[in-house]
């Protein structure tokens, strides 16, 4: 079982006292940051709801201050030791940062939020989720979740046909998502919608990644093509879910929140299908008030140290941080 040694806060990533200045591309205040290797030579960063000028503090509100539900960035940076730079964003016109992953024309779609990101075969893949409404403090309903693609990174799609709709009764298993790739299958480890389900497993043939109905679910003891059959293999609440295989340990990593205790854990496990270690505080809840995320660093897998970046709502940013592992 993999070991936390030890926690530290790097930097702060977005924001107008950051190190990349931010408010130079309108993004004042946001939150999340996924992140994973495009495959060209750049971290992809996608950031959640996002404010400009005139943004008033935390989450702020839809409709105001230059709101856009998800702006994306890019990295080359190596040495995350020094920092995370982000080189530059998908722009307006202005040369501000844009919303990459757009809207769907119902009233019933409070945002769009970007879930956890993959490069497959030259193609941007994405899961994100419609939100329907926004509850209490971890606890929201989704109208759908479903995967955007680009082949550029600039101009996103969101194919009907890669879609899970949320029923009527909002239990969907994979509402919030997070990508894997282990060999010739695409991996979806999912949750139902907010911050305190089961995480669940899913898989299809990388050819067949764009068509929901190919997807097989994990039923604890094979594969179902039934998703309401899927078992749990990571206990909840779990929030925020990042996946990862680390080669310097030679097993696969989970990061995640745990909401009602307040703090962001890590787990870690020989296959995808688990069994998963019991969840490691990383980063405690009292240190960071408000935190939440935890999106590992896809070049950050080859050594003791992992990167990753965390988000708190008091500020509405996100932070740089590292933890080191031991065996």
């Amino acid at each position: 079982m993999v070991r936390i040694a030890e926690t530290e806060q790097i930097c702060k990533v977005t924001g107008a006292d950051s190190i990349n200045r931010t408010d130079r591309f309108a993004i004042h205040g946001t939150d999340l940051g996924i992140l994973w290797d495009g495959g060209d030579g750049r971290v992809f960063v996608l950031f959640g709801d996002t404010f400009g000028e005139g943004w008033g503090g935390d989450g702020g509100g839809p409709n105001s201050a230059d709101w856009r539900c998800n702006v994306l960035a890019f990295s080359t940076t190596t040495d995350l030791a020094a920092g995370l730079t982000l080189d530059g964003v998908v722009t307006r016109p202005d040369g501000t940062a844009a919303q990459v992953i757009p809207r769907d024309e119902r009233r019933d779609e409070v945002t769009v939020i970007p879930n956890s990101g993959l490069a497959v075969d030259g193609l941007q893949v994405v899961h994100y989720m419609s939100v329907r409404q926004w509850g209490p403090p971890g606890k929201w309903t989704t109208n759908y979740s479903g995967l955007a693609v680009s082949r550029d990174g600039v101009t996103w799609d969101k194919p009907w046909s890669a879609r899970w709709i949320n029923r009527a009764e909002r239990d969907d298993p994979f509402q919030m998502c997070a990508l894997a790739r282990e060999g010739d299958h695409l991996y979806l480890f999912g949750t139902t919608n907010g911050r305190h389900g089961d995480a669940y497993l899913a898989r299809t043939a990388i050819p067949h990644l764009l068509d929901a109905s190919s997807y097989e679910y994990f039923d604890g003891r094979g594969w179902s093509r039934d998703e309401f059959a899927a078992a749990p293999v990571i206990p909840g609440p779990v929030g925020e879910l990042s996946v990862a295989y680390d080669v310097h340990l030679g097993q696969w990593l989970a990061m995640h929140l745990d909401d009602p205790g307040g703090a962001i854990l890590l787990r870690s496990a020989d296959r995808l299908t688990g069994p998963w270690s019991p969840g490691q505080v990383a980063v405690p809840g009292h240190q960071y008030p408000g935190l939440y995320g935890g999106y590992l660093h896809p070049w950050a897998l080859d050594g003791p140290d992992v990167y990753y970046l965390m988000s708190q709502w008091g500020p509405y940013n996100v932070f740089l941080m590292r933890s080191r592992l031991e065996q």
